[in-house]
C-alpha cells in the first residue's frame, strides 16, 4: 500500500509519486537525492533487497540454503545486509571475497566459484576455510588438493558440472550448454572421472554437485530439466562409488523485469517446481534427495535498484527520435553495449506526465554505441530534466569502468526517506590514484 500522500502506478515501471509530483525511491525524493547528491548516481531500495532474500529464504524452507551470487553487486553495505537476511554468498573471485571478509561475512556460509581461480584465491579460501569450493576442472583440482595439504585442512567441494542444458537466454549469458568453458563435461565422462579424483585425495571432501544454467532465465522448465539431469548423475555417481551426494546447487539467475511484457516466474514457484524436480535421480539406486542451493543474484537486487541521470543536450531531427543525453552512459552501464539489454525510464521530476515524443537515450561517452535506451516515449525533455532509469541493481555498478576517464558515479541506499552512501563518487584525481610516471618520462624535455 503506498503510504499517506503517496501515489503509485502498479503497472511496469511501478512510478510512486508524492505530493510534489516527483518519483518516489524506497521512501526517498529522487529530486531531493540528485540536489544532495548529483548524478549519475545509482540509487538501491534496501526495503526491496531485504524482501527478496526472505522471499527465497521461506520459499526453499528448510530444504536447502541460498547462496546470493555477488557478481550482481559486491559492496561492503550490500553483503551487510545479505548476511543479515541469513543467506550464504556465492563468489567468483578473491575480490569478491575479500569485500566479504571485510563487510565480516562468515566464510563458512561462503561458496567460491571461478573457472580459473589464482592459486591466491585458493590460498585465500583454504586460509580462511570458505564453506565451498566449486571446483571447475582438472588442474583446479589438482591445486586445490595441493594447497589443502600444504595448510593441513580438510576442504569441502562441489564439483562443477555442464550438463548440456541450454537456457532460452542471450547467448553470451548462457552457461549450462556442453560448448562452455565452465566445468566438467558430462556426456563425455568427465563429472564422474572428476569425482574419482576428488574420492582419492584426502584433503577434499565432496558434498556434491554444482550447475549454472545461465542468467535473466524467464521460465523454470530449464531448470527442472537441470535438476533431473544432476540427480541421475548422482544416482549413477552411487551405483559406481557409494558415495551419497549431501548437497545439490543448482544456480543460475531468475529474470526480473525490465520493460513491460517480461514477466518472470515467482520466487515461490521457481523454488517449488525445482524441489520437485531435482527429487530423485533415475537409472537404478536412488540416493537421498540432497540438500540444495540456489545462488541467486540479478533477481535479489536488480529490481532495487534506479539510476538518476541529469539530461544536457536534446537533439531533435524530423523523422528520427530526439537524441537525448544524459550525464552517464555506457561506463556506468555497459548491458545494451555488451548485449542488447533494454531498460525502461521516466523523468523522475514528471514522471506521470503524458509522453509526447520517442527519443533516443544517449550517453556521454565517444561511441556511437553508446546507448541505455534505444527507443523511448517520454514526455517532451529538456536540459535539466533528470531520467530514472529501472531495474539497475544488477550488473551496472559491478561492470562499471572510468572509460574516457570518467569518474564513477556515487551508490545511496534508501530506506523509509532516509539515504545513505554506500560507494562514494570517485574524483578526477581517483582517476590518477594509480599512474605512474617512470623516472625515464620524469622530465618534460
Amino acid at each position: 500500500m503506498p503510504q499517506q500522500g503517496l501515489q503509485q502506478r502498479t503497472s511496469w515501471p511501478p512510478v510512486v509519486t508524492n505530493e510534489r509530483g516527483h518519483l518516489v525511491i524506497g521512501g526517498a525524493d529522487a529530486m531531493d537525492l540528485v540536489e544532495r547528491f548529483g548524478t549519475p548516481l545509482y540509487v538501491l531500495d534496501e526495503q526491496a533487497v531485504r524482501v527478496r532474500c526472505r522471499a527465497y529464504r521461506e520459499a526453499m524452507g528448510g530444504a536447502g540454503v541460498i547462496a546470493y551470487a555477488a557478481k550482481a553487486l559486491c559492496t561492503q553495505a550490500v553483503l551487510r545486509i545479505v548476511d543479515q537476511e541469513g543467506l550464504w554468498l556465492d563468489l567468483v573471485s578473491g575480490g569478491e571475497l575479500h569485500t566479504a571478509l571485510a563487510a565480516g561475512f562468515p566464510p563458512e556460509r561462503v561458496l567460491l566459484h571461478g573457472n580459473n581461480k589464482s592459486d591466491e584465491e585458493l590460498r585465500l579460501a583454504v586460509e580462511t576455510g570458505v564453506g565451498r569450493v566449486v571446483v571447475d576442472n582438472f588442474h583446479e583440482l589438482e591445486r586445490l588438493a595441493a594447497m589443502a595439504r600444504r595448510f593441513g585442512r580438510r576442504v569441502r567441494v562441489l564439483l562443477r558440472v555442464a550438463p548440456g542444458v541450454e537456457a532460452h537466454t542471450h547467448e553470451f549469458i548462457r552457461t549450462g550448454q556442453q560448448e562452455s568453458k565452465f566445468g566438467f563435461d558430462l556426456a563425455t565422462g568427465q563429472a564422474l572421472e572428476a569425482l574419482e579424483h576428488t574420492l582419492a585425495e584426502p584433503y577434499l571432501e565432496w558434498y556434491g554437485f554444482h550447475c549454472h544454467i545461465g542468467s535473466q532465465i524467464l521460465a523454470v522448465e530449464p531448470w527442472e530439466q537441470a535438476a533431473r539431469i544432476m540427480m541421475d548423475l548422482a544416482a549413477v555417481a552411487h551405483q559406481r562409488t557409494g558415495q551419497v551426494m549431501r548437497e545439490l546447487d543448482l544456480g543460475g539467475g531468475l529474470g526480473i523485469r525490465y520493460v513491460p511484457g517480461d514477466e518472470p516466474p515467482s520466487i515461490e514457484e521457481t523454488v517449488r517446481r525445482i524441489r520437485a524436480a531435482g527429487g530423485g535421480g533415475g537409472g537404478g539406486a536412488r540416493p537421498p534427495v540432497p540438500g540444495r542451493i540456489r545462488g541467486p543474484g540479478r533477481s535479489i537486487v536488480g529490481e532495487a535498484g534506479v539510476t538518476l541521470y541529469t539530461v544536457g543536450s536534446v537533439k531533435r531531427v524530423r523523422g528520427i527520435p530526439a537524441y537525448v543525453a544524459v550525464d552517464g552512459g555506457m561506463a556506468d552501464n555497459p548491458r545494451y553495449a555488451l548485449y542488447r539489454a533494454l531498460y525502461s525510464a521516466v523523468l523522475a521530476n514528471r514522471p506521470l506526465e503524458e509522453p509526447r515524443e520517442r527519443v533516443c537515450l544517449v550517453g556521454r561517452y565517444c561511441e556511437s554505441g553508446d546507448i541505455v535506451i534505444p527507443e523511448l516515449d517520454l514526455p517532451v525533455v529538456e536540459p535539466g530534466d533528470v531520467v530514472a532509469v529501472f531495474s539497475t541493481g544488477a550488473y551496472n555498478y559491478s561492470m562499471s569502468s572510468q572509460y574516457n576517464r570518467f569518474p564513477r558515479p556515487a551508490m545511496v541506499l534508501v530506506r523509509d526517506g532516509e539515504a545513505e552512501i554506500i560507494v562514494e563518487r570517485e574524483t578526477y584525481e581517483d582517476l590518477l590514484r594509480h599512474d605512474r610516471i617512470p623516472p625515464s618520462l620524469q622530465s618534460n624535455e
